[in-house]
Order: C-alpha cells, then structure tokens, then sequence
C-alpha cells in the first residue's frame, strides 16, 4: 500500500516533531497542555460558532439524534473539554518510568523503561471534544497526532486545532504535532501510512472498526459497539435501582455507555417495572419488551431479535425478563460487546458471580454505566474505550499510548558466557 504524496510529507513532519517532543521534558509538556487550554479558550467564540454551523448543516442533513448529540458542542461543554486539558497537566510523567531495574549479572544491568508510541493515528465520528481529550493525552505522552473527524464536524475540528495550533506555537513547539485531515480519500492514505503511523483508534461503529483493521497494517486499538446492559437482581434495593436505569439510560443517550438493556429477576418484574416505568416514561423513554414484559407493561411494544443486538444512542429501552444470574449472564454472553455491565443487588454472592463471570471491560455493581469514562476514572481524559480483551481495555488514558523498550548496559559481556557446559548462572537480581 502507497499512500498519497502529500499525506506522507504530513506524516514524515508529524513523526519528525514526535520524536523531538519525546525528549522534551515533563514541565515543558505539561507547558505546552496549559498552553493550549488558553489558547482553547481565547479561541472560545470562534470554536462555539463553528459547531453551531456545523450542527445548522447537521440539522439540514437530518442525521440521528445520537450523531447530533456527540456533535453539539457548546461552551458549557468546551469550558468542561478545557478543564480537562488542564486535568491532563496534573497526571503523572508517563514517560520514562522504570518498570524492570533487574541486574542479569555482575556488571549486566536491564531496565525496561516507557517510552511514546510515535504518531497516533485517530479516526473518529461526530464528536469534536474528541479533538481535545486526544491532543492532550498526545501532547502528555509525547505522541505526534494525525486526526480524522467526521464531515459532519469539519468546521468545529478545524477551528479546535487551529486553536490548538496556536497552543504549542505560543511555547516554540511544532504545529506538526498536531495534524488534521478532512476528506474521506485521506481516511484511506492515512491507513497506508504503516512506515510513519505506530497505532490507529477509531471510534466508531463495530463495522467501521472492522474495516480499519481489514485494511490497514497498522496496528489498531478497536472500540466496538458499546451494548451495555443492567441486572435487576431479586435482591436489589428499588431505591437504589431506579434511579440507577435513569441515569444509566437518559442521563446521556448517545453516549456508548449508555445500558440499551434492561434484565430483570422474574420475581420482582411484576412490582418493579410498573415502578421504574413510570420513572422512564417522565424521561420519554420508549420501552420494547419480551413477551412477560409486555403482559406487565401495557405501554411496551414487542421486542424483536433485532433489539437485542442494537445500540439505540437514543432514548429506547429493550427490557427481558429473566429468570436468575446465570440467564442474565448468559443474555449479557450472547448480545453484549464487552464494555460496560451492571449488576443491581445486595445480594453477596450474586453479585461476586456476576462481577467474576461477566465478561467486559467495565462490570459494575449498584452504579450508573455512565462512569465508564476516562475523567470519570481520574485519567484527565480518554482517547476511547477499547473493547478488546488485549489491553488496554476499557477507558484508554495515557497508559494505552505508551509502550516500553529494554535498555542493557554491559562491561564487555557475551552471550557465549552464559551456555556450555561450563555456563556461568544469570544472577537474575532485582535492584531498587
């Protein structure tokens, strides 16, 4: 595969300014992140007034609901983007960290030490607070960025790295560091770059991710469908359950942590689901239920198959009964995509079965789905949420963008030392 002429000079200049960014030190990183939040900032205006014409344009366009959603960005939400830039700032170098300091022999020292991947490649819909999150874990870990939006937020991915731009040049670093691209036909050079690219993260739909690793051979960080479900349990408390289907349903619908699946115990489905429907109905949700749910719920329509397996990012909910853990767990085996799951139950042993046997990357007990984010685990912020079982799994921060590499000092030592008959043993010891 060759890439175009053009994107390759890009890339050469985004891996060049990588690897001098990599040397710099924590302070001058953590420089460059502030920097950028003001620069975000003094920007605001500009940034506010792209998107609006950008959701204007989506509005014409009809896209969904969800796709709209993770689009509008308004300054509540930039001002909340731009706190997390500056969360970024707080975290740890992680650069640079010592993870093996072992002596192999008198003299034949290994470390293993984290160092930045190189460029990251990203590819992602409608969400331009995306653009944020990912510069600035990029920025932290001294990684160089190539950045692919969505159409549908061109003007609101332009006028954030421009700002961002702005950001790094304030400081004497390279704008190159930060890359965007706008057009469909650079999706597929930027998937040809395997020479300049270390690792690419989509995010977006399973089929979108699957393409991405179908054709490109760069390594890919894939984040698939976020079909996430919640347990009522027999022995679940309503007080807490209730308001736990609220929030993980409505609180932000497009939002792939969002449950699309309710399963409630038999024995409680006749008392509780009268009770949480009324709760889901002041909230405009459109319930779809198995056939017991329907007997109990008069305003559910039918579920089909195909409701298991969808992920709504809007205000529907797929509800079944069930008729213990195990039947859950095995619902959770057959639809979920290993992301998020939650259990509500006081129930002990129920719920340790239910955290061991469930297989995601989030398994909860008694909380909203919702705190399946990188801020919310105290990353700063996320460059997706992977669910794959490689790590790194769940809400990626900056531990998912840097690797490591051994470094072996000697005093003249050989490898033919160490086999024969006449082998001297490794000392193999760990040193402080």
């Amino acid at each position: 595969m060759t890439a175009a002429p053009n994107l390759v000079t890009l890339a050469q200049k985004t891996r060049t300014s990588a690897r001098s960014l990599a040397l710099e030190p924590i302070a001058r990183r953590n420089e460059a992140l502030e920097s950028i939040a003001n620069a975000l900032l003094s920007h605001a205006d500009e940034i506010v007034a792209a998107n609006q014409a950008d959701c204007a344009a989506a509005v014409e366009d009809q896209i969904s609901s969800a796709l709209y959603a993770r689009l509008k960005l308004d300054r509540t939400k930039l001002n909340g983007a731009i706190a997390g830039v500056r969360d970024v700032v707080k975290l740890a170098d992680p650069i640079g960290e010592l993870q093996i300091h072992r002596e192999l022999d008198t003299g034949l020292v290994m470390k293993r030490v984290s160092c930045p991947m190189g460029v990251l490649g990203v590819i992602f819909e409608a969400r331009p607070d995306a653009v944020m999150q990912i510069s600035s874990l990029a920025i932290k870990s001294g990684n160089g960025l190539i950045l692919k939006g969505g159409k549908e937020a061109v003007r609101s991915c332009m006028a954030l790295v421009k700002a961002i731009h702005a950001g790094l040049e304030a400081v004497g670093l390279d704008a190159s560091l930060v890359q965007l691209l706008t057009t469909r036909e650079e999706t597929f050079e930027l998937l040809k770059l395997d020479t300049y690219v270390d690792l690419i993260i989509p995010r977006g739909s399973n089929s979108f991710v699957q393409f991405v690793q179908n054709n490109t051979r760069i390594p890919v960080l894939g984040h698939a469908d976020g079909i996430c479900h919640l347990y009522v349990d027999k022995a679940a408390d309503f007080v807490k359950a209730i308001p736990i289907v609220i929030d993980s349903k409505t609180q932000y619908p497009a939002a792939c942590n969002a449950i699309e699946t309710l399963l409630v115990h038999e024995s409680i489905a006749a008392t509780f689901l009268p009770q949480v429907a009324i709760a889901l109905k002041e909230c405009c949700v459109e319930l779809r239920g198995d056939e017991a749910t329907c007997k109990i719920l008069s305003n559910a329509t039918a579920a089909t198959d195909e409701d298991w397996v969808t992920e709504y990012g809007e205000l529907i909910l797929s509800i079944r009964i069930i008729r213990n853990v195990d039947e859950a767990i095995e619902h959770i085996t057959r639809y979920g995509s290993r992301h998020t799951e939650a259990i509500v139950t006081e129930d002990a042993q129920t719920a340790a079965q239910f955290l061991a046997e469930v297989d995601a990357a989030g398994v909860y007990q008694n909380c909203s789905t919702r705190f399946a984010d990188g801020f919310r685990y105290g990353f700063g912020a996320e460059v997706g949420i992977s669910t794959q079982k490689m790590p790194p799994r769940g809400p990626v921060g900056l531990e998912g963008l840097v690797t490591y590499k051994y470094q072996m000092v000697g005093n003249g030592h050989i490898a033919a030392t160490y086999v024969g008959d006449q082998a001297k043993p490794f000392t193999h010891r760990d040193l402080d």
